[in-house]
């Protein structure tokens, strides 16, 4: 099996790269997301593979870093999600994004996702939920140089309910008090919300 390529790119195509690595080109299928982080023809890259083998096809799937592979993979524990609507959700969400629209049960933006309906939006977010809270730190997400812990599913739930209420977004509130959870060390209700509303003004 493929763990890593590390190579030059030789072509991109919509869903897929072409990796140059001495001279064999390697087909990799990666999310919209990595995609449009690469650089041109030529340019050295280096991917993470999830090699996944079927009875007609070996196809490979890269990922930039650990951490999008392991959504990757935690995302077809689900029944009815596969390797391309894996591929087509991380597309749309980043893994921090994902994690705070799955412990938000955020449907609504799951079904944003192409092929991504009510009921299916309802078994990721179910499914997946306690095995979001139970990985360290969001799954160890780092944005800006900075990682984000993700509060407890239950713990600050009055501070995101209160953030709802306002006509923020399931997700959009829990993103804001899990940054606001790191800055407010007493946990108090009416502080989370006072440093979500001034994350979210940003």
């Amino acid at each position: 099996m493929i763990g890593k390529l590390k190579g030059r790119i030789d072509s991109i195509d919509e869903g897929s790269v072409i990796i140059d690595v001495g001279g064999v080109g390697y087909h990799v299928f990666c999310s919209g997301r990595t995609l449009a982080r690469l650089a041109g023809k030529g340019e050295a890259s280096e991917f993470l593979i999830h090699t996944h083998v079927r009875e007609d096809h070996i196809h490979l799937f890269g990922f930039p870093d650990a951490t999008e592979r392991e959504w990757f993979l935690l995302l077809m524990t689900v029944q009815g999600v596969g390797v391309k609507m894996a591929m087509a959700i991380l597309s749309v969400f980043a893994p921090l994004e994902l994690a705070h629209v799955i412990a938000a049960k955020d449907i609504k933006a799951l079904t944003r996702v192409s092929g991504v309906g009510n009921k299916l939006a309802e078994r990721i977010t179910t499914e997946l939920k306690n095995k979001v809270a139970k990985l360290p730190a969001g799954v160890s997400v780092t944005k800006g140089g900075k990682t984000t812990t993700l509060p407890p599913a239950t713990a600050n739930e009055d501070a995101i309910s209160a953030l709802v209420n306002l006509g923020y977004s399931r997700s959009e509130a829990y993103g804001a008090v899990a940054s606001a959870a790191g800055k407010v060390g007493d946990g108090k209700v009416d502080h989370l919300i006072r440093e979500s509303l001034r994350a979210l003004a940003r």
